[in-house]
């Protein structure tokens, strides 16, 4: 992992690179030094060089410009361009899984690009992991946010739907309230018998 500490110093690195990933972090905050180990423990258990990472009050300017407005973030970029924003902390398993789909996506460039899907649970809801089950089960990488941990996100989440109830997701833009399996097949293009 490597600091940035300026714009044009993080886009310098960007330039001629398929993906690229940028922890947006706030260090000294639980979530934020959380986030920070999970990512650094991926990239040493991966082949992944382009992974980035700055402390956002220090330097405001590169997180203001990409429209990050909560830390932790790891924003995904593909040829330069920001792709997907992943919201708080996984454990390293995810971001290992995030970082080595991205090298299967690179060998299969024919393959259509899967929608950025992101999931508003909590631990103690059956549905919800009813729903990141069959995500799974079906080879989709999601982002999952504990909207009992994360007021901001559920405060976002009812504002986009007027529903407080979990699960929701986010497909590539699209919300789609509890567990409605036609709804998301449909979204993600997934075939099942």
């Amino acid at each position: 992992m490597k600091e940035v500490t300026t714009l044009n110093e993080f886009t310098e690195q960007l330039k001629g690179t398929d993906k690229a990933y940028l922890l947006v972090f706030k260090k000294g905050t639980g979530v934020s030094d959380c986030a920070f180990s999970a990512v650094q423990e991926a990239t040493t258990t991966t082949n992944t060089g382009n992974v980035f990472y700055v402390d956002a009050p220090n330097y405001p300017e590169i997180h203001k410009y990409y429209g990050v407005t909560s830390a932790p973030s790891l924003l995904v970029f593909e040829k330069g361009q920001l792709k997907d924003m992943v919201k708080g902390c996984h454990d390293s398993q995810f971001y290992k899984q995030l970082f080595e789909n991205a090298g299967y996506q690179k060998r299969a460039p024919n393959a259509p690009q899967q929608k950025s899907v992101t999931v508003y649970s909590t631990p103690t809801c059956p549905w919800c992991n009813t729903l990141k089950s069959f995500l799974r089960k079906n080879g989709i990488i999601f982002t999952d946010i504990d909207v009992s941990r994360d007021q901001e996100a559920a405060r976002q989440m009812v504002s986009a739907t007027g529903q407080q109830g979990v699960p929701q997701a986010n497909i590539g833009g699209e919300w789609v309230v509890g567990f409605d399996q036609q709804k998301i097949k449909r979204l993600l293009n997934i075939q099942t018998q």
